[in-house]
C-alpha cells in the first residue's frame, strides 16, 4: 500500500459488537471486519482489546497496518457515561485517534453531516439529533437506567415474565416456554443464568420477542407494543426540537416500524450512510479534510 497518503478507520463499537471499515484517502472501500461487544462503560479494557483486534484485522486485509490508520471511534457508552480522555490516554495503536458517541457518528452518517435525528434500537436504544449544528440527546441511559425499547430491554421483559410464570402468576404462552428453555424452568436455573447475564444476552431474546408477537403470542405483543411506543416519543422527541426527519438505526430497525405511531412512520427515512462512515467523517475532519467518505 501507498501510505504518503492517509487511511482512515471507523470503528462502530456497541454492546453486541464492534464494527471496522477502512477506506483510503478517496473513499475507496478496502477492508472491514466484525468483533466482540466494545461498550466502554461496560468493559472499558475489554472494549479496547477488542476494537484494537477488530481494526487490526481489516489492516490485514488492507495490507496496512494500525499504525497506518486515522482512526475515528464512535463508541457506546462515551460521553454520556465516561469521558473521552481516558480513551486518548489508552495510546491506542493508530496514527491518530477521536472518539465520541456511537450516536453522534450513527447521525453523521445517516445524514452526510446535515440536519437530521436518528432513533437507534439495538442492544440499547437512544435518541440523537443535529440541528442547526447543536445535539440533542434523548434516551441512551444505559441498561441500568433506561434504554426503554431496546432489545436488552425487550428481552429483559420477556426474562421477567418467564419468572412470574415458574411462580404461577402468569399463564404459559409459546414466548415463555421459549424463554424458558433459554434460561431454564426452575427458579434455580433462572436466578443463576440471570446473575451473570449481560445486556447483550437479554438483547438476544428480542427476535423471540417480535416473533412471537407476529404469531400473536399476547406476552410478546404487550412486550413490543410497549417498547414500540418508547421508540416513538424518542423519535417524536426529537421532531419536536426541529430533526425534520428521522432514521431508524440499530437491529431492530427493521421489525419496528409497522407498530410505530403513524406521525412517526411519515417522518422516517433512509439513512444516506452509516455509523462507520459517520465514524470515518470524523476521522477526516480531525485531520482537516472534507468530510466526507
Amino acid at each position: 500500500m501507498e501510505l504518503n497518503t492517509p487511511y482512515f478507520l471507523g470503528i462502530d463499537g456497541g454492546g453486541s459488537r464492534c464494527r471496522a471499515r477502512i477506506r483510503s484517502h478517496n473513499g475507496a472501500l478496502l477492508a472491514e471486519s466484525i468483533g466482540g461487544s466494545s461498550n466502554i462503560y461496560q468493559d472499558f479494557d475489554g472494549a479496547l482489546r477488542n476494537i484494537t483486534s477488530t481494526a487490526a484485522q481489516a489492516a490485514k486485509q488492507a495490507g496496512l497496518q494500525t499504525e497506518d490508520l486515522h482512526a475515528g471511534l464512535g463508541l457506546a457508552g462515551l460521553v454520556t457515561s465516561i469521558s473521552a480522555e481516558p480513551i486518548m490516554a489508552a495510546h491506542l495503536p493508530f496514527a491518530s485517534v477521536t472518539a465520541d458517541n456511537d450516536a453522534y457518528v450513527a447521525c453523521l452518517g445517516a445524514f452526510g453531516g446535515s440536519d437530521g435525528g436518528i432513533v437507534i434500537a439495538g442492544t440499547g436504544s437512544i435518541g440523537f439529533a443535529l440541528i442547526g449544528g447543536q445535539r440533542h440527546m434523548v434516551g441512551g441511559w444505559g441498561f441500568a437506567l433506561g434504554d426503554h425499547g431496546s432489545g436488552a430491554w425487550t428481552g429483559h421483559h420477556a426474562v421477567r415474565r418467564a419468572a412470574l410464570a415458574i411462580d404461577g402468576l402468569l399463564q404459559p404462552t409459546p414466548l415463555i416456554d421459549a424463554v424458558l428453555a433459554k434460561v431454564g424452568h426452575t427458579r434455580f436455573e433462572l436466578s443463576r443464568w440471570s446473575e451473570r447475564a449481560t445486556p447483550k444476552d437479554y438483547g438476544q431474546m428480542a427476535p423471540l420477542v417480535f416473533e412471537s408477537a407476529a404469531q400473536g403470542d399476547v406476552v410478546g405483543m404487550t412486550i413490543v407494543i410497549e417498547g414500540s411506543r418508547a421508540i416513538s416519543n424518542l423519535a417524536r422527541d426529537l421532531l419536536s426540537r426541529g430533526a425534520g426527519r428521522v432514521s431508524l438505526l440499530g437491529g431492530l430497525k427493521d421489525v419496528y416500524p409497522p407498530y410505530l405511531d403513524a406521525d412517526v412512520k411519515r417522518a422516517l427515512i433512509a439513512p444516506l450512510g452509516d455509523a462507520l462512515d459517520g465514524a470515518i467523517m470524523m476521522a477526516r475532519r480531525h485531520q482537516g479534510l472534507e468530510a466526507r467518505w
